[in-house]
């Protein structure tokens, strides 16, 4: 919760109940995760509010207004999230709009974005799609950028009713851009973030907590700290929860966190690893090559999710085979007969040719065995070794991961990404890189 105290300490969103309402078969039946939960807790959360319930329920009408009832008479807040589109399965806005008493319309407006959509992607409109141009007699469309189902939204009786469509990528921007800024201006929510996140890398949670106790007890009771563990990165959050420290105030003992915390400081914020790095390398004006296995191409795909990754991200191979690994990657064939391809002698070689055929000054590699077959007494499943080729030389490192196949290769890369993360920190502090040149193992 945001304190009032101060100007520059943001609104204190007073105490409403908010209520989500995630519909769908298909939620129950396991074969969608609840994303929705996990991204409009987190929205709501950052700006100092928790959600009180969460209720996932099928796409039945009696179903749907049984639950819309209970939480129409108990929140200030409901949102729910599916059963906006054009099937016959979709029945939350009917069956709502039979409970609040209102009628639905028909909203011209409505039809005409629904039809120029169809005809910007080439595509004929079926009738039942103008399903979707019905709103609320007393209500307001928030418009969807990304589909075809809007967005509605109903103030009665003191509360807010929000209704967002299904699919995520329809959803998460007409949240995030529309509703949060819509509450915000009825000050239900803050108008800036709680809390400050200090997120990073390379350091687990009880060790985060020791380290950061010392600064923590000079502000006893007056500090929030949470923390919240992902995989190879753990997040700390800071707040005010009773308002006698001012988010100013808050921002500073973050920066002295950051500062303690050195390499093991990611960044402020939600960035991810591979943003950083992305970061880091424009910054200095570097690029940055990969040559993968045993992740598959899940590192290059960690820089081309980066908008703009053209200004620093070279390209990737995937090269799976021993001719692959020969011919794109110049990897000689009497280093592949010798050490083997899971080797560091072969993730030096993969870096090595990275860089070189496609110019870059950094070159991740990363070879091994994911599992679950595979593997040699010498490097059982779970082995991973990665190199890393910089300007002035070239490196490798020898990791074990036990566990399942995926689990292994995100593990692969972020183990990866946080190597490159270090090295370009420390180039930018004009330091070099730590270890031995040349294929030194770590």
């Amino acid at each position: 919760m945001v304190s009032s105290s101060s100007p520059d300490s943001g609104t204190r969103p007073p105490a409403k109940r908010f209520e989500l309402l995630t519909l769908g078969d298909e939620l129950l039946l396991g074969l969608t995760a609840n994303g929705h939960l996990t991204f409009i807790g987190a929205q709501l959360g950052r700006r100092g509010v928790i959600l009180d319930r969460n209720v996932t329920i099928t796409d039945e009408a009696e179903a749907i207004a049984r639950q819309f009832r209970e939480s129409w008479a108990r929140a200030d807040v409901i949102l729910t999230t599916g059963g906006l589109g054009p099937t016959c399965d979709d029945r939350t806005r009917e069956v709502i709009a039979a409970v609040l008493g209102q009628k639905l319309v028909f909203d011209p407006e409505i039809e005409r974005a629904i039809i120029d959509r169809f005809n910007r992607f080439g595509r004929k409109m079926t009738p039942n799609n103008l399903k979707q141009a019905y709103r609320f007699e007393r209500g307001e469309v928030l418009a969807n950028a990304n589909g075809t189902a809007p967005g509605l939204w109903v103030e009665q009786d003191g509360k807010i009713l929000c209704m967002l469509p299904g699919p995520p990528n329809e959803l998460q921007p007409l949240f995030a851009e529309q509703v949060i800024p819509r509450l915000a201006a009825r000050g239900l929510v803050a108008d800036r973030e709680a809390y400050v996140q200090i997120r990073t890398a390379g350091i687990g949670e009880s060790a985060l907590e020791s380290k950061l106790q010392p600064i923590f007890d000079r502000h006893g009771g007056a500090l929030g700290v949470a923390f919240c563990a992902h995989q190879a990165q753990v997040d700390c959050r800071l707040s005010s929860p009773d308002g006698r420290l001012s988010l100013a105030e808050i921002d500073t003992i973050a920066l002295e966190c950051a500062r303690l915390l050195e390499e093991d400081f990611l960044c402020f914020g939600y960035d991810s690893m591979a943003k950083v790095c992305a970061d880091l390398l424009r910054a200095q004006e570097k690029t940055l090559a990969v040559a993968e296995t045993a992740t598959g191409g899940l590192l290059a795909n960690a820089f081309t999710d980066i908008c703009g990754a053209s200004k620093f991200f070279a390209g990737g191979v995937v090269s799976y085979s021993h001719d692959a690994k020969m011919t794109l990657l110049d990897c000689p064939e009497c280093l592949l007969n010798q050490h083997g391809a899971v080797s560091a002698e072969c993730a030096v070689a993969m870096a090595t040719g990275a860089a070189e055929k496609l110019g870059a000054d950094y070159a991740l590699a990363v070879t091994g065995f994911a599992g679950p077959c595979g593997g040699t007494k010498e490097n059982p499943v779970g082995t991973i070794y990665l190199a890393l080729h910089a300007p002035h030389g070239v490196w490798s490192k020898k990791l074990s991961y036990p566990g399942p196949r995926a689990t292994v290769k995100v593990r692969a890369v972020n183990a990866a990404l946080d190597w490159l993360r270090r090295e370009l920190v420390r180039a930018q502090r004009g330091e070099a890189a730590p270890g031995r040149r040349i294929s030194a193992i770590q």
